[in-house]
Formats: C-alpha cells, structure tokens, sequence
C-alpha cells in the first residue's frame, strides 16, 4: 500500500533522490553538506537560494531522517551554535550580503560560529553588558571582555553585542556584530571546568577592529537581535526532537541494562522516563506548531525542563554504577579541537550536565520567562529600565 504524498513532500523527496544520486553520502563532508544546502535541504523553511525551499519547517525532519539513515555527515555540537542560533538570527536580521556570504559556510560547518553575550560583570542581565564599540569611519573598535564561549577556541565568526550608546538606556544602547575570531586583538583563553576540558572560554577584545558591513542590523538595535538570538538558543538547547529511548534517558536505560537495581531504583527510572517522554511529545508538539519566525518564549519551557532533567538522569546512572561511578578517568587540562575527542563517558556527562542549568540562560532566568511571558504573571520591579546605561549602579 503506498501513502500518497502532499506535492511539497513529493518534491523534498525528490530532491534527496537528486543529492544521494549526484553525491557520495560517505565522500567528502564540505562537499556533501554544500550540495545539500544548494538543493534547499539545510533548513527547509528557508527561502530558496538560502538553504532552504520556503516550504514548512515540519518537513526538516522527513530530510533529516532520511539522512541519518544513509550518511554520518550530520552537524556536530561544535556548530550547535551557528545551525541553531546564528542562522535563523541571519535570515530575520541580516543583509542579502551577509547572507550570501556566511549561511553556505556556516551550514557545511567549514566555519564555526560562536556567541559572545555573557560578560564578567552583568551575570544573567545581557542588557547590563560593558563592552565598547565605538566608530571609527567604517570600522567599530572593539574592547571589552566576554567570558563562558563556548567553543570559541574553534570558531571563524562570534555573535557580539557591544555597548554603542553609554547614555541610552541599556536595552537601547546596544549594535549586534559578527566578530573574526582570528582578528589581530582578539585573546582567547579557556575555562577549565570540572570536567578537566575547557570547552568554555574567555574573550579580549583590545582596539579590535570590526568593518561596519558586519554589524547585524542597525545601530543601537543589539538587544531586538539579542533576543532572536537567544529565543532560538533556547530551543537549540532543549527543543531538540530526539526518538524515544534515546540521548540521556537512553543512556540511563543502557546502565540500568548492565548495572541493575532494587525496587525503589526502577521506579526511580520509570519517574525519569515518563518525565522525559512527556518533554519529548511536548517538543514534538511545539515545533509542529511553530511559524518560520522567531520562536516564543515557550522554548524556555523545554531548556528548563532538560536542564533539570538531565541532571536527575545522570544522577541516577551514576548512583546505579557503584562505587565504579565515582572513579572519572582523568581531570587533566584538555581542550578539544573536533567532537570526536569529547569523552561520552556517563561520569564525565553526570560533572557536565551541570552547565545546562547554567548555559542558554539560567533556570532562575526560564522561570522568570516562563512567569512573565507565558503564565502572564507580574514582573520584577526594574529600576534601571529608563536610565541612561551610564548611570546605572554597578558592582
């Protein structure tokens, strides 16, 4: 019996014939990966010539399984970052040039794309940020100080907002760039963590110059294109739409396998399991909702939920491991050049799923979020909203 297809599944089918035909699923990654997006393949919702065929963003995934099953090019956690973050933020906010320029690369991961939001002394209020861009004819000199980027010792391009206007208000004040990471006064130095990696860094700037045909959108609108960034951060992060059994809870399901345990441990693992399955039909559900433009604030839903999640998940594994879940390899400095060096060791994920709580927004930060703008709940009192960004108190 054969399912008859819509004319828009029909044609994405078609045009993977066309790319397993013309292509060596197995061949060269770059070259794969850029007849992909040259079809319209890389983000199906995308309009054509951009990666895309302009058609509903619920066919990605018909492409994306019918990938998987026949080649191991797929996008690694090194280019999280620009897949989920970087390209959505360019197709709402950047010029046709940037675009033509930077989407291709990006997409084929030939170059690595980092955020640099998080600064020293602004914690979680990315508005309270006090790196300087001042113009200097069409360049911005850059100085200032970002910190936890991730994998910025990697990265071609990085995501910045800079301060642009001291005596605007701070949520006005603010030019969103695309920063040359490998640009003469950049300093990258990593952030040990306990994990013993440093995939996390942080970043100088000193007299950095940045042309003017790389800032992202117009000037003193950094923060409108903070927040498409972090929107679809957020769903990056935890709006992921992974089969049943797998990732985390998976894992937990492979140890409870080898390891075993009494009674109250299974009920434990079914708690965690229905959590989980709950998250993912949740997601499903979401991202079948979904418009083409920038996600709601109900993606702080699904990075609060994992975060939390996660960390019970490997707490259990751990705990299900005995004393042998106490013994971590090695905690010597490392930092990784290519995802195939990260360890998937269950006691280096029980030490790294710290950092979900933390990264893409805290989950303090998702509570207010979800509070405010999806419960309607009242917000915090914010004193400093309407004053000049110079005269808010600082620590």
């Amino acid at each position: 019996m054969t399912t008859d297809l819509t004319p828009a599944e029909a044609r994405v089918d078609e045009l993977l014939d066309q790319l397993l035909a013309a292509n060596d699923p197995h061949g060269d990654r770059f070259e794969f990966m850029g007849a992909q997006f040259d079809l319209g393949l890389a983000w199906v919702h995308f309009p054509e010539g951009r990666g895309g065929l302009g058609l509903s963003r619920r066919l990605q995934k018909r492409i994306d399984e019918r990938l998987e099953e026949v080649t191991p090019h797929r996008p690694s956690s090194f280019h999280v970052i620009g897949h989920g973050m970087g390209a959505p933020m360019l197709e709402t906010h950047g010029t046709e040039e940037q675009k033509d320029r930077f989407l291709r690369p990006l997409f084929t991961g030939e170059e690595v794309w980092c955020q640099l939001f998080s600064e020293p002394g602004a914690g979680s209020d990315v508005a309270g940020l006090a790196t300087r861009a001042i113009r200097d004819g069409d360049e911005w000199i850059l100085n200032g100080q970002k910190v936890w980027t991730t994998v910025a010792h990697v990265s071609k391009w990085g995501m910045i907002v800079a301060r642009t206007d001291p005596e605007a208000p701070k949520h006005l004040g603010m030019t969103y760039f695309l920063m040359d990471m490998e640009a003469e006064g950049v300093e990258i130095k990593p952030l040990r963590q306990i994990t013993g990696e440093a995939e996390f860094n942080e970043v100088f700037m000193t007299d950095m110059r940045v042309p003017d045909s790389r800032r992202i959108d117009a000037v003193g609108a950094g923060w409108r294109v903070a927040l498409t960034t972090l929107m679809n951060e957020r769903v990056a992060i935890g709006g992921t739409v992974a089969p049943r059994n797998s990732g985390p809870i998976g894992e937990l399901i492979e140890v409870w396998r080898e390891h075993g345990g009494d009674a109250h441990d299974r009920d434990e693992l079914m708690k965690l399991w229905v959590h989980a399955e709950a998250a993912r039909l949740t997601n499903i559900r979401a991202n079948e909702n979904a418009s083409a433009g920038t996600p709601g604030p109900e993606g702080s839903t699904g990075k609060l939920v994992y975060a939390e999640l996660n960390k019970q998940i490997y707490h259990l594994a751990t705990e299900l491991m005995g004393p042998a879940g106490m013994g971590y390899d090695t905690y010597e400095f490392f930092q990784a050049g290519s995802t195939e060096e990260v360890s998937s060791d269950i006691r280096r994920r029980f030490l790294r799923v710290r950092a979900n709580s933390i990264e893409g927004g805290t989950s303090e930060i998702m509570k207010n979020i979800i509070g405010e703008r999806v419960l309607g709940l009242p917000g915090e009192p914010r004193v400093d909203k309407d004053l000049p960004w110079s005269q808010v108190p600082r620590g």
